[in-house]
């Protein structure tokens, strides 16, 4: 799967990788549903971390269709609610 991390680039990430992702996906729903800023902070960088390591970066001049879009790093709270489908991030 590309995934798209937005201001970042692309990823290819193996669908083996997504029962953790979803994992940290359902925190940074409870967290923002819970309005607590420091946890959706700290859950949104976890989960961009895990995306960049478990995936492989693609060439900023490939251009392939992103199947899932991800936040930007310093997004606040409102635009990734603004994001979010009724399965968080990431579909399960």
């Amino acid at each position: 799967m590309i995934v798209r991390i937005m201001g970042e680039g692309q990823v290819k990430l193996d669908d083996s990788h997504f029962a953790e992702l979803n994992k940290l996906d359902d925190e940074l729903l409870s967290e923002m549903e819970n309005g607590d800023e420091e946890g959706f902070r700290r859950t949104l960088t976890a989960l961009l971390n895990a995306v960049r390591t478990m995936g492989t970066s693609l060439r900023d001049d490939s251009l392939e269709p992103s199947e899932l879009i991800l936040p930007a790093p310093d997004a606040s709270l409102e635009e990734v609610r603004e994001m979010l489908t009724e399965d968080g991030l990431i579909p399960n």
